[in-house]
């Protein structure tokens, strides 16, 4: 990939009166000098027509940190892997994810371009704006924004729940038949996790960078913590069945179907590395640093899921006595069943649980950045409150506050059915998914419009149009399969309930355009003044 330098440009009048407008280009004076970001980010914020209100507080090392941690793909694919294993076997665990980065890389090269040119918080629903055909931008970009807005707070939700689950699954191990987990239980220890995380981000903001920058360090180690006892202590599969033995043991009477169902989740390991474009305001020189952190951060968790994934399918052991633990956890009757000792398997999830409460954090600010741009543009409701910074905080607060709330309600619905929980919780991946393939398309259709695209410092050069299309060419299978049941005969437990709750939010989406929305709502491109 080539990168491509573009002089500075000079930023004109807005055609605007601007005091007539909520969005004063500038710089914060609450803001201290360290903080302010470099002139290529004024010029960045100036161009995109708003205030620069946050601190600028991330560096290179400490977003990949961030963008590495956020998104726990080899501690994640420890829990969702014995559950995938009816459609397709270990085979399609293997070449899922040996595939994965094929995938997903150009994907994210597309990502990262765009992110170069309009790097700010709102990410996708902004891109959108600014690259879709006149006459679809204020829709689409409407549309895309409800959808990741929802997305991260499911995606926020399901990993404090997974921790919650965890650290249950620990206490059960270790008292002896003694403690028996409730649904309500996991519930209030995911809210307990939330409001950690949030208290976190309010009062400890300026330790965040250092924190994902020690918790990368972990996060690389914990690999070797988990695949070294493994390898050492689980009884070796079969070389051949564990690669080549394809099952379809969900029902579906086709071996090619299964397994494809079976690999598309794989695939989608690395989805949602935009958590460090919904980062963009507070990053130093963010429009060639986000980009080169988006690239490096999927490579990097890549190698890593692969060593963790290829690891477990080699070294499961008795699956069934995994899938029927008491602990409700597969990954650590898994460990125990290896190790034989309490002690060690205590070890091995307790680093896990540590990387996933440092990506709660991560994913709090994340789901709130962008919530709070989406409000800054009038796309949700009480916008004027969500989009609010107390002066001296430099943070979000409102919408750090409405992205707990909206996670603790979530982890409500548990209480009465886990199954319509399950539903809810994956929403998050088909909608980020959806938000990325309706950029790529975008960005597809502005380059063969003929209208050039605008300046940026990271750049896909003559490749940029093969790579958009061969991007959309795997995206869009992708979410045909991510909302297909994983087991035949479907019923209300096992159905994929993704589609239907992806219909619902851009219902619920619709209702409130039509009422209020297409009045309030300002697509961002209407702000954006660029000379190229």
């Amino acid at each position: 990939m080539s990168k491509i330098e573009h002089d500075p440009v000079q930023v004109r009048e807005a055609p605007w009166d601007m005091d007539n407008q909520d969005y004063k280009a500038g710089v914060s004076d609450t803001i201290e000098v360290k903080f302010q970001g470099t002139a290529a980010d004024r010029h960045d914020m100036s161009m995109l027509g708003k205030k620069q209100v946050l601190r600028r507080q991330f560096k290179f090392s400490t977003m990949l940190g961030f963008a590495s941690t956020v998104m726990v793909a080899w501690e994640f694919v420890l829990l969702v892997i014995p559950f995938t294993l009816k459609d397709g076997g270990t085979p399609g665990v293997f070449w899922g994810l040996l595939i994965c980065p094929f995938v997903m890389t150009p994907v994210y090269a597309s990502l990262a371009e765009v992110a170069s040119m309009s790097p700010t918080a709102g990410g996708q629903y902004h891109w959108v704006s600014e690259l879709a055909p006149p006459r679809f931008q204020k829709g689409l970009s409407y549309s895309v924004g409800w959808l990741i807005a929802m997305g991260w707070q499911t995606f926020l939700c399901g990993v404090s729940y997974c921790t919650a689950g965890l650290i249950l699954g620990l206490a059960v191990l270790n008292s002896d038949g003694a403690y028996q987990i409730q649904s309500w239980h996991t519930t209030l220890l995911t809210i307990g996790i939330v409001t950690f995380c949030t208290l976190f981000n309010i009062f400890l903001t300026v330790r965040l960078p250092l924190t994902e920058a020690i918790v990368l360090i972990l996060h690389i180690v914990g690999v070797f913590v988990v695949i070294i006892p493994l390898w050492v202590t689980a009884p070796r599969g079969n070389t051949h069945d564990t690669i080549f033995r394809w099952e379809d043991n969900a029902g579906w009477g086709n071996v090619r179907l299964a397994s494809t169902i079976g690999i598309v989740p794989m695939i989608g390991m690395l989805i949602g590395y935009d958590c460090s474009v919904h980062m963009s305001e507070e990053v130093q020189d963010a429009s060639r640093t986000v980009p080169n952190v988006i690239m490096c951060a999927v490579a990097g968790n890549a190698v890593l899921l692969i060593l963790v994934g290829i690891t477990l399918i080699f070294c499961l052991g008795d699956l069934e006595s995994a899938l029927y633990s008491p602990t409700y956890q597969p990954v650590i009757q898994i460990f125990y069943n290896a190790t034989k000792s309490r002690a060690g398997t205590t070890v091995m999830i307790s680093v896990i649980i540590v990387i996933f409460l440092s990506a709660c954090v991560g994913q709090v600010a994340t789901a709130s950045r962008q919530m709070w741009s989406f409000a800054r543009d009038r796309g949700l409701p009480f916008s004027g409150w969500l989009e609010q910074i107390a002066p001296g905080w430099n943070i979000p607060i409102h919408a750090i506050i409405v992205s707990a709330t909206v996670t603790s309600c979530l982890s409500l619905i548990n209480i009465g059915s886990y199954y319509a929980f399950n539903a809810f919780n994956s929403l998050g991946t088909v909608s980020i998914l959806f938000s990325y393939t309706i950029t790529i398309g975008c960005l597809i259709w502005r380059r063969l419009s003929g209208n050039p695209l605008p300046a940026r410092r990271w750049s896909l050069g003559k490749w940029g149009l093969p790579i958009n299309i061969v991007s959309l060419c795997f995206t869009t299978p992708m979410l045909f399969f991510y909302v297909w049941p994983l087991e035949n005969p479907v019923t209300a437990q096992n159905m994929n309930w993704a589609s239907a709750m992806f219909g619902g939010i851009l219902i619920i989406a619709a209702i409130y355009y039509v009422f209020k929305g297409r009045k309030e709502y300002i697509g961002p491109v209407m702000l954006v003044k660029r000379m190229e």
